[in-house]
Parts: C-alpha cells; structure tokens; sequence
C-alpha cells in the first residue's frame, strides 16, 4: 500500500476531459488521434496466429498439469500482460487492490478498452477502500458494453457520502476493515498472472521516487482453472457490487480518443517497450524450449473466500490461505525463507517460530528497513515486536533504500530513457517463501494480522526443486550487505533515517496492531 492510489476507473476523468495531462503534446484533432492510434494499434504486435493456435501443443498437458514461469523480472511482468491483453479471444478477468491512473495504469486501461473494442467481454472487480474517484467516473467505463466493473465491499467510497463513510467506519468497522487483497490477471481462462504486483509505475520500475521489488508468477493450464474459479466466486459473491448499483446518475456514452493518444505517444509509451511486446511470443518459445517454463503437477492456488472471517468457522480470525501457510511452515524440515513488505507478528507466530528454530529449522526474513518502506504504520507494528521476534532464533535482514539490486530490477526500457538513474527509493513488494529448497509460495499474503484475519489473501504452491532454486538464489542475493542490513538485538537501522520520521513511527503506536 503505496500512498493512496486512484483505481482504474478514474482514468475517465483524464480521457473525457480536456485533461493537460492527456492532451500535453497531442493536440486536440480527432482524426490525428486515429491515425496516431492505428499507428501504434496496427494488430502487428505478434505474428497472425492466435493465442488458441499458440497452446494446442499444450492443450492435453494443460488438462492436468501447470506451466510455471515465476516473474521476477519488472519489464517481462509488465509486457507479459500487455501481449495477453492483446492477444485475447474470448475473456479478461481482472482483480486488484489497486489499479492506479499513472502512467502504466493508464496504458493498461488502454488496453483493455481496446480489447473491449474488438469484443473480448472484460469483467474487472476492485476493492472500495483505495478508490477516490466520484461515481459517475466509474459509471463512463462500465458504460462500454464489453465491460463490467464491481466493487468489492462498498463502505468507504463509491456512491457514499461523508456521513454514511463516517458512519460505516464507526459502527461497521469490522466489516470496513475486510478488504479484498486478491491480485489476478486472467485470459480466456487458460493463462493467468498473479502474486505480489498492483498496477501502477511502481510495480513496474517506472516510477521517479519510489520502486517495489516484486513478484509475480505465470500459470498456464490445471491451476489457471483454480483461479478462474476464485475469480468467478468473487464476481457471483454479494459483497462485490456493480458499480451501476452504487450509482444512480446516467452517464454519456465512454469516448477514448484522447486515452489512445495518450498511450500512444511514444513520450508516454516507449518504442522499445512496444518491440518488447511483439517479442513475448518468441521470448516464450526460448523459454519452453530451453525448459524455463517447469510443466508441474499439483501446482495449488489457495485463495480465501470473500467475507473471509465474517462467520463460521473463521469468525475469530484466520482463512484459508492462513491455514495453508501454517501448515506448510509447520512441516518444514531444514529451512523456510521468507520475503514480506510488512512484518507484524503476534505471541502466536513467535511461538511458532521459535519451536522451529528450537528443532533446527533455519529461518530467514527480508522485510522493509524504516528507510525503505513506504508503510509507516505496519512498520510501527512490526518495530514494537521486533526483539522478541530476534529472541525466537529467526535471522532478519531489512532491506537497503539504496540497494544495489535496484539497478536490475527497474525497468530496463525506463533505463534507457535517462542518463543515470536518479536516486530512488527501492522498497520490498514481494511476498514469498521458499520452503526447505523444494516448495516456493508467491501470491499476496504478507506476514501480518491483516492479511492473517482480514484481508481476503490468495497464494500459489509451487512443489519444484528447480523453481525453488531460483528463488531461493534471489532472495539470498537480496540480503547480501550491498542490498540489506543483518537486524541483531544489538543492532537496527532505524538511526539511518530523520529524527522526525522516527517520532512519526512512534506516534503510530496508538493504533492496534490488529488491524495493521
């Protein structure tokens, strides 16, 4: 959670108006904007043959095993989704905490209006606590007829006023608390991209200030159904509204010239990056012929139910992916490596913890140092625990503002575009674990109440040794002096950063480490 984003729909404001953002350098000639568009929209961004044609060698394969790719890097996760929403024939199902209107936010609208134009049915559902947008903003996209919008949980923001948002936080704040922290990407139900991204600059190494470290995985095939599946329960579930019920005001039809123009301009989307695009295919061939791409059995997407712990058997806490994790750690062996943006453990995880490393099982930890997060309140929680979680025998490692990692995973076609890289915080994103070198979890669980209690969470279990592998040699680099600082009892780096962030931090004590 990176500052408060505005989610998709949002971008209506900038490409239905005479927005200085969209119309800098384009002007105002509609015809100018269709041949611009055409220009770069010219249905050449692979060879003619279709994304169907592409998976028939897989097709029995895919009936019950899983192709895997795990995403580290930022550029070939963002081009990645942008061939797939080109080259989809049927369906795009998209799910996100936060979809932002900067630059990739509005290039990734703009793919799914187009894909839309050419009458692939694109369903998008969004959680309520992120958006800050008016409803009739909303309404503009889902007037399109080849796109749907939900809203997950509406409480906080869309079709509230300030009395009913006081009061929902007030007398419903459990319930206002319950958000939907799921990250799916879905095309034709068949090919899935899911883990720790959001939409937005900073997912991708394109943001001036502020980069994550993330990761995503790439699933084709037997588990690409279990997340269709997620998806369609989320969609079918009450909590998840359509927009046009939270709004009662009618809209003009949705016009996307200025949008095109905007993704258009090789200023705002670079030519390299549209070559990027047009090699996803071949790419992908490279890597299924040199095995990269790991054909799996019993590959699991587990993913919490929306509600979560509203009742039954989690009404006092926990889920699905809660459970999973427990057990999985558990069962550990020898070894379980764990990177989380956010770190905020209760008696019971230290409890747990420490019973691990009593029987010999080595743990490690990358989280955010306090000059690397952009979380102030989660890392409040997790600073008022952190010496009884070093007592536990755990290893923690916080990462480095300036890490020298940030040099390769931001964006390689960002890069290109200066001279020198400015001096831009690089923060961790990423939430996984690797577990005694053969299992490797990704997915959106950080290690904190919120997503144990709250947040509807969702992971992927990867059982390979050779993904493992990969992993693991990431996440270790990543804790190497260059890149992390080694937390002792004696020792953190909370003196790296200003007197006054500090107090900041500490003032943020008042809250509940429940629901941080």
């Amino acid at each position: 959670m990176h500052k408060n984003y505005l989610l998709i729909s949002l971008s209506v404001i900038l490409f239905v108006s005479s927005s200085a953002v969209l119309m800098a350098n384009t002007g105002n000639d509609t015809e100018h904007a269709h041949q611009l568009s055409h220009q770069c929209h010219d249905n050449k961004f692979s060879s003619n043959t279709s994304f169907s044609e592409r998976l028939e060698p897989f097709e029995e394969r895919m009936k019950t095993q899983t192709g895997v790719y795990v995403l580290e890097g930022e550029t070939e996760a963002l081009v990645t989704r942008a061939w797939l929403t080109k080259n989809a024939q049927r369906t795009i199902d998209v799910q996100y905490f936060i979809f932002s209107t900067d630059n990739i936010g509005l290039i990734a609208t703009d793919y799914l209006v187009r894909a839309a134009e050419r009458g692939i049915k694109v369903r998008i559902i969004v959680d309520d606590i992120m958006v800050d947008a008016e409803g009739d903003e909303l309404l503009k996209l889902d007037s399109h007829p080849n796109i749907s919008i939900k809203i997950y949980n509406p409480l906080a923001n869309i079709g509230k006023n300030i009395l009913q948002k006081v009061f929902n936080l007030t007398v419903k704040f459990h319930d206002f608390n319950q958000r939907m922290h799921n990250k799916a990407f879905i095309v034709d139900g068949k090919a899935v991209i899911t883990g720790g991204r959001n939409i937005a600059d900073e997912y991708f190494g394109y943001d001036h200030q502020y980069n994550f470290r993330d990761r995503d995985v790439f699933l084709l095939g037997q588990a690409s159904t279990q997340v269709q599946n997620s998806f369609d329960l989320f969609w079918q579930h009450k909590l998840s509204v359509p927009v046009a019920d939270l709004i009662d005001d009618k809209v003009a039809p949705l016009k996307v010239e200025n949008l095109h123009k905007y993704a258009c301009d090789p200023k705002n989307f670079l030519p390299i990056v549209r070559q990027q695009i047009e090699q996803v295919p071949h790419m992908y061939n490279q890597m299924q012929q040199s095995g990269q791409i790991k054909w799996l059995e019993d590959v699991e997407f587990i993913t919490d139910v929306p509600g979560k712990n509203s009742k039954g058997k989690y009404l006092a806490g926990g889920g699905i992916s809660t459970d999973k994790l427990i057990e999985l750690i558990s069962n550990a062996k020898k070894s379980v490596i764990i990177q989380t943006p956010y770190l905020i453990t209760t008696s019971k995880t230290r409890k747990l913890l420490k019973k691990l490393v009593k029987d010999g099982i080595e743990i490690q930890i990358l989280t955010n140092s306090l000059a690397s997060t952009d979380n102030l309140e989660a890392f409040s929680g997790y600073q008022r625990d952190r010496e009884d979680l070093l007592k536990t025998g755990v290893k923690i490692f916080e990462l480095k503002p300036d890490a020298q990692i940030r040099q390769l995973i931001m964006a390689d076609a960002w890069q290109t575009s200066v001279d020198k890289l400015p001096d831009v915080t690089f923060g961790l994103h990423a939430k996984s674990m690797v577990i005694d070198d053969e299992i490797t979890v990704i997915g959106t669980f950080n290690v904190d109440p919120r997503s144990a209690n709250l947040n509807t969470e969702s992971i992927t279990v990867i059982p390979s040794k050779e993904i493992a592998l990969d992993v693991k040699i990431g996440m270790l680099k990543e804790m190497l002096p260059e890149n992390a600082w080694h937390v002792t009892e004696q020792f953190n780096p909370d003196s790296t950063v200003s007197m006054s962030k500090r107090m900041r931090v500490k003032l943020r004590r008042i809250i509940p480490k429940s629901i941080l």
